[in-house]
């Protein structure tokens, strides 16, 4: 008689349950597709809740069969201490807006320049909403969800995987075969508003505040340190386009945006379902319209649509500008607006001078937040629209951002509404207040010894092209402000290592090195003093071209206009912003004291003008040069004469470029600008 082999019954039924939880989760994940992407429900909720009650029985069982990216796995868990930080391998840009047909015309003008298209040909735009809600990426690993970030400020972001698990509109497996090893798909976490709605109603039944508008609760839901809160609340995902790609299967070579779009549906993602593909600006207006009237029928909140050349490989071609494509662009929509009271209207100092009138008004509640100060921009504005102290108007958070108003009801106007007078004097430091011809905005002339202006100041003083106090961060220099231990720039001087030791998170030798690094910023050069002191138009070129024209402190802070005229690149507008500067006895008695406290530079001895090929040229520096750093070629450029400048353009005389030069030589050749390599440069400034 055989003895009956136990162990081979055990590995039976767990093979068994295995199968049934690989069949279980398959059909899950099908079920939720069917739901939450394509909006056509495959079963009854009484239906998919007994399969998921079996799944979760099963995977109890046997734990060591659990998975990640299990249909189970969405109900959140414990509690975070805090979000990590996660650097995103292709920086989430934002895109530049819209608000009219005709800066619509001009973005499809630019495109069509950049590509070398005859005007009028038309250009294919991919189309598609403008989600109101959050940024995020998620990042797959040979098709499994190991990551998902916050946009943050496009280069760092937040880790929230642990909530964006809870999503059940985001797969946490891709669908199909020929999966990239890496694929980070981009896109848009939403609240809907009947979501949003039975949110709120749960926080009233709670007794607890209530959100405003359904992309701050999507806010509030996805960055919760419980993802069993988030879990809780019903967010919904886009997905509407891709970050880092490693695709050995080449899926995504070679595609249109609108293919990449089918492609992140394919692998299970919602998309936005009436994504069209456009010809020409035209259509692009035609579409906006459209999808402004239907608008309000949308299950959610939109705020505008967005244009994005179709073609990737003119995609590539175009490129980005600052921290945003050149081939696509946002086309907002106006924003809502309401009538209040405007109760005064008094100026507001911005960090740079900006002397910016701005209206309080009676709390009015403007696409779900409530307004009490809206921006009139500057005097011309107030004018143009007639408002007055008293008046009815019509506010709008533009860009549904910042509110600003838009227009006086006149109708509606008291007789006693009283007229604005820009003051002639800054409210802060009572410096006067001076509009340069051809600029719409007035400025403070306090410059560094305004309180408004102090904390810009005092972080351009310090920065790494000015006097360079190492170590000495934005957030300290906040910091010191707030308590009062800093009211201009010799203040630093006299600051003690006890003083800095006392501060919020410095330790005695933080301190200590702060305070090194103050007493070595003594020594510096004029150029860098001049360029530190922060006078309006003088940037760090013009601040050596000062040192190298005077030689001395004492020299710049007597030239006349007439003299300072005479200056290279020294145009009007920069030398009676010199000349205003130093009329003001305040940033004399700075610079006394600064000289009392230790500071002191060399002075420049004034050489004779020399000739040189270089010589009122403008020069752009591109790639790796073989012996000398970029800083080092820059200063013996600017020694020979010539202005060095950041991006090539029509103005530009030369490039110097070295090993691994991109756009920028490729603009040169285009141009036929002279590119010249670091041997001929240096060749060209001997003698």
């Amino acid at each position: 008689m055989s003895t009956p082999d136990l162990f081979s019954q055990t590995h039976s039924v767990r093979t068994s349950d295995e199968q049934r939880i690989a069949e279980l989760r398959a059909e899950l994940n099908a079920h939720n597709t069917a739901y939450y992407v394509n909006d056509a429900p495959s079963i009854t909720d009484a239906e998919y809740d007994a399969l998921f009650r079996e799944l979760a029985q099963l995977e109890a069982q046997h734990p060591e069969l659990m998975t990640p990216d299990s249909p189970t796995q969405r109900v959140g868990g414990a509690p975070l201490p805090q979000f990590d930080k996660v650097r995103h391998a292709v920086p989430m840009l934002s895109l530049a807006n819209a608000f009219s047909a005709g800066e619509v015309q001009a973005f499809d003008a630019r495109v069509r320049e950049g590509l070398g298209v005859a005007d009028g040909a038309p250009i294919e735009y991919a189309v598609e909403v403008k989600f109101d809600g959050l940024a995020i990426n998620l990042r797959y690993e040979q098709g499994v969800l190991v990551q998902a970030a916050t946009r943050g400020d496009g280069e760092t972001g937040e880790d929230v995987t642990a909530n964006v698990r809870t999503i059940r509109s985001i797969p946490l497996r891709l669908l199909g075969e020929n999966l990239p090893e890496v694929l980070e798909v981009r896109g848009e976490v939403l609240m809907k508003r009947a979501d949003f709605e039975r949110l709120n109603q749960t926080q009233m039944d709670k007794g607890e505040k209530l959100f405003a508008n359904p992309r701050n609760a999507a806010a509030g839901s996805l960055r919760q340190l419980d993802s069993r809160i988030t879990a809780a609340r019903q967010l919904s995902f886009f997905a509407y386009g891709v970050g880092e790609v490693s695709d050995s299967a080449q899926v995504f070579s070679q595609v249109s945006f609108a293919r990449i779009v089918e492609q992140l549906r394919d692998y299970g993602f919602p998309v936005f379902t009436a994504q069209p593909v456009i010809r020409g600006v035209d259509g692009l207006i035609e579409f906006y319209e459209q999808t402004g009237k239907a608008r309000e029928t949308l299950p959610f909140d939109i705020d505008g649509v967005v244009y994005k050349v179709n073609d990737t490989a003119q995609q590539e071609i175009l490129g980005f500008v600052s921290r945003s494509p050149r081939w696509a662009i946002a086309h907002k929509f106006p924003a809502q607006e309401m009538s209040t009271t405007v109760l005064e209207i008094d100026v507001q100092v911005g960090r740079t001078g900006a002397i910016t009138p701005v209206a309080r008004l009676a709390p009015v509640e403007v696409g779900g937040v409530v307004v009490t100060n809206a921006t009139l921009h500057n005097a011309d504005e107030v004018a143009r629209k007639d408002v007055r102290i008293g008046d009815t108007v019509i506010v709008r958070r533009a860009g549904d951002v910042i509110p600003e108003v838009v227009m006086s009801v006149l109708e509606k106007r008291p007789v006693d509404a009283r007229v604005f007078v820009m003051p002639s004097t800054c409210p802060e430091c009572g410096s006067p207040i001076e509009r340069e011809d051809g600029e719409a905005v007035a400025r403070c002339t306090g410059g560094m010894i305004c309180p408004a202006q102090l904390k810009q100041s005092l972080m351009h003083f310090a920065s790494r092209k000015a006097v360079n106090i190492d170590g000495l961060g934005d957030k300290l220099i906040e910091q010191m402000v707030d308590v009062g231990l800093i009211k201009t720039p010799d203040d630093l001087y006299r600051l003690s290592t006890a003083q800095l030791a006392g501060l919020e998170r410095m330790a005695e030798k933080s301190a200590q090195n702060v305070y090194t690094a103050i007493q070595t910023s003594k020594s510096t050069t004029l150029a860098r003093l001049i360029y530190a002191l922060g006078i309006r138009h003088v940037g760090e070129a013009t601040a050596k071209t000062l040192a190298k024209t005077y030689g001395t402190l004492d020299a710049v802070m007597n030239a006349s206009l007439d003299d300072l005229h005479t200056v290279e690149d020294v145009g009007p507008v920069v030398a009676h912003s010199i000349v205003t500067f130093w009329a003001d006895a305040r940033h004399q008695a700075v610079i006394k004291h600064l000289v009392e406290l230790g500071v002191h530079w060399d002075d420049v001895a004034v050489a004779e003008k020399i000739e040189t090929p270089f010589t009122g040229k403008t020069v752009v520096l591109t790639g790796t040069l073989p012996t000398l750093g970029r800083e080092e070629a820059k200063a013996l450029l600017e020694q020979a004469g010539a202005k060095v400048a950041g991006s090539v353009s029509k103005k530009t005389d030369y490039v110097v470029a070295g090993a691994e030069a991109g756009s920028k030589l490729e603009k040169a050749q285009q141009l036929g600008i002279a590119v010249i390599d670091e041997a001929q440069m240096l060749a060209m400034l001997s003698p």
